[in-house]
């Protein structure tokens, strides 16, 4: 184990320097969606309720012609209060938005934030604009503040929606950095002990790391024997055992006794910096999941924009300028999106909820789209397919004396000393099996080969059977460990651990490839206990995958141009849950792979991802089919509301405009709520 991550370290080093430069100049298209997230996801809900009484005030004291002719409040200059309260409201409401098609404009990819700017601006200066003429001319002009108003808060509430739905992703880097104490104890030549900062430690530096201590930084065993448990950063199930020359990782846990690590990597050489490293660099990288509605937008603005442009030089000519900026507003008004800003969120708040109650956390909306076109899905053995827990699978009793029960209560009394995982295993499963521990006179460990004891004059051996030297004829399970119990140098019952696949596992296997999604399974276990597992699953595998292994895998599948998703739950799983297209992790695993992930399973159940890949398939259509509509409410109005139908006698007023607006709204509404999974 630790010649491998040896081996890895100077490469992760190159890794890292060539990865930084080959991203630093990519451009990801989104990248104001990200920062809308993070930036608004909070204040998208106090934006929209402090925004909500000025629009109010606006919809009350406005006319909404062809609907009612004055506005329910009115009084003299009730116009110009309107305008004043309008201006707040574009000030404060609008300023996300706003912000929001800058970055766009700035990125050359006007989208949805740049239609909603256009349709707000437009109303709002035209609106403006019409007060200021009926007082200087003292003719009434239309305005556009009821429009202005409602639009506004329809998007407000939309992105609220979509922001709480999806929910912003959690801080990895920092949970990470909780795996490594805060304090570590440093050993003077005099042997007295100095509690520093582990910031504070220096290569060369030796600490004292107790049993139950995380061990603060990398380094090698000079003094001391124990188990360490490395499994949330190497995703090795079985605690290692560790000795002097040993190599030990920051942030596994000490288990047995005390150790004394020379500090070898502080700071940012560190296996949990290099972590770190690889986790920002993957989530720094763009998405291959192309935001449809994002897409439909930027046409949309286009389409808004040209169309406005030749109904304003048509009219302009064919009748005169006031007509002409009528047509022309209209038409940038109506553009905005309004079914078509809520066609995604209220489908994502839907399919949440239904997720939710399933125990599948999506945190990401683009994960959806993305796992419905996947390729490959690479899986963590330990803690994803397996139970991650080394337990006992069987006793067998090989001895007519003695029954199951009475060869548990033998195992369990030689055990009853030690700490040791397989020990405490044992221990359990007889307390499970109701036997009762037999009392043993003595008991000592016999180096590298097990314990032995005596109990009423009879000497007894627990070894594993490499020791025992001879074939036992026992129907043990693949990848379990066999260890044979010895009664006077008879073997009188053997004893199977292992790491238990999940019940649901070798199904799920069979899920994936019905969707044509190759699965591998990628696992920081030895090459004897990885093949015995996917030999059962019947998958391709990767044994000894360190971090970096992993997120090469995941990077070359990547760059072959294929969709993968990673599925995991340990710290070595981060970066490649981080990098993948569509990043699952297992509920009960870190922290860490939690935040790096876009969907969670709180289950823990492998049956679960494929309700999550059912969830996907049926999000994505609900979201196509309500774009249709939003979209399609668009490419009606805008040609209508330009003047196209007008010398037949048909026009858009703002009052149709509406009623189509909420129609279209309402279509959208009722589709998303009929997202169901099956059973």
């Amino acid at each position: 184990m630790s010649s491998n991550k040896n081996n890895h370290s100077s490469h992760n080093h190159k890794n890292h320097e060539h990865t930084d430069h080959s991203n630093k100049d990519k451009h990801n298209p989104h990248d104001h969606e990200g920062h809308d997230k993070h930036e608004h996801h909070g204040n998208f809900k106090e934006i929209l309720f402090k925004s909500l009484p000025l629009g109010i005030i606006v919809m009350l004291m406005t006319p909404i012609p062809g609907v009612i002719e004055r506005g329910l409040i009115t009084f003299p200059y009730s116009d110009i209060v309107v305008a004043l309260v309008a201006t707040v409201l574009m000030i404060y409401g609008g300023r996300p938005f706003l912000t929001g098609a800058v970055s766009e404009f700035k990125k050359r990819v006007p989208g949805m934030m740049a239609l909603v700017s256009l349709g707000i601006g437009v109303a709002y200066l035209y609106s403006i604009y019409a007060v200021i003429l009926r007082y200087t001319t003292g003719e009434f002009v239309m305005d556009f503040f009821f429009e202005f108003a409602t639009l506004l808060l329809i998007m407000l509430l939309g992105h609220w929606i979509e922001m709480k739905a999806v929910g912003e992703a959690g801080d990895a880097q920092k949970a990470l950095a909780e795996l490594v104490p805060k304090d570590a104890h440093v050993v003077r030549e005099d042997d007295s002990i100095d509690i520093l900062p582990v910031s504070d430690l220096k290569v060369g530096d030796i600490v004292r790391v107790q049993a139950g201590e995380n061990i603060p930084a990398d380094g090698i065993i000079i003094k001391g024997e124990s188990r360490v448990n490395e499994a949330l950063l190497t995703g090795e199930s079985k605690p290692i055992k560790k000795g002097v020359g040993d190599e030990a990782i920051g942030g596994s846990t000490n288990g047995e006794s005390a150790l004394y690590v020379e500090i070898k990597e502080t700071g940012d050489q560190s296996f949990i910096s290099q972590v770190q490293t690889l986790i920002s660099q993957a989530q720094s990288q763009p998405s291959r999941a192309e935001n449809i509605a994002q897409r439909v937008a930027g046409w949309l603005f286009y389409v808004a924009v040209i169309v406005a442009a030749i109904a304003f030089f048509y009219w302009i000519n064919a009748v005169d300028a006031r007509t002409a900026i009528l047509f022309a507003v209209t038409t940038m008004v109506i553009a905005c999106p309004h079914a078509l800003g809520l066609a995604v969120p209220l489908t994502v708040a839907r399919s949440t909820t239904i997720g939710a109650s399933r125990g599948l956390l999506v945190k990401d909306r683009d994960a959806l789209e993305t796992a419905r076109n996947a390729e490959v899905m690479i899986l963590d053995k330990t803690g994803t397919l397996t139970t991650g827990e080394f337990k006992v699978l069987n006793v067998t009793s090989l001895n007519e004396k003695y029954t199951e029960a009475e060869v548990a209560a033998l195992m369990a009394g030689i055990e009853g000393g030690s700490s040791h995982p397989i020990a405490q295993s044992i221990i359990r499963y007889a307390k499970q099996q109701n036997a009762q521990p037999v009392l043993f006179d003595s008991i000592d460990v016999v180096s590298g080969a097990g314990v032995e004891g005596y109990a009423n004059n009879i000497k007894y051996q627990l070894i594993s059977q490499k020791v025992f030297g001879k074939d036992i004829a026992v129907d043990a399970s693949k990848g379990a460990t066999l260890s044979v119990l010895v009664e006077d140098g008879k073997a009188i019952g053997t004893v199977a651990l292992g790491d238990e696949l999940k019940e649901k596992s070798k199904e799920l296997m069979q899920v994936l490839k019905d969707n044509n999604i190759q699965p591998i399974m990628a696992t920081g276990d030895n090459e004897k206990a990885a093949k015995e597992v996917a030999e059962i699953l019947g998958v391709e595998y990767r044994a000894n995958q360190s971090p970096q292994d992993k997120y090469d895998l995941v990077e070359s599948l990547k760059n072959q141009g294929k969709i993968v998703i990673m599925v995991g739950d340990g710290v070595n799983d981060a970066p490649s849950l981080a990098l993948a297209d569509v990043g699952v992790a297992i509920g009960a695993g870190t922290q860490v792979a939690i935040d790096s992930a876009d969907v969670i399973l709180t289950q823990s159940d492998p049956g679960d991802i494929e309700a999550f890949i059912e969830l996907a398939n049926k999000t994505t259509r609900k979201m196509k089919q309500n774009l249709i509509w939003g979209a399609g409410y668009n490419i009606l109005a805008i040609p209508i509301a330009a003047g196209l139908l007008a010398p037949i006698g048909i026009t858009i007023t703002p009052a149709v405009a509406a009623i189509l607006m909420s129609t279209s709204t309402v279509i959208v509404a009722i589709n998303a709520m009929t997202l169901r999974l099956k059973n």
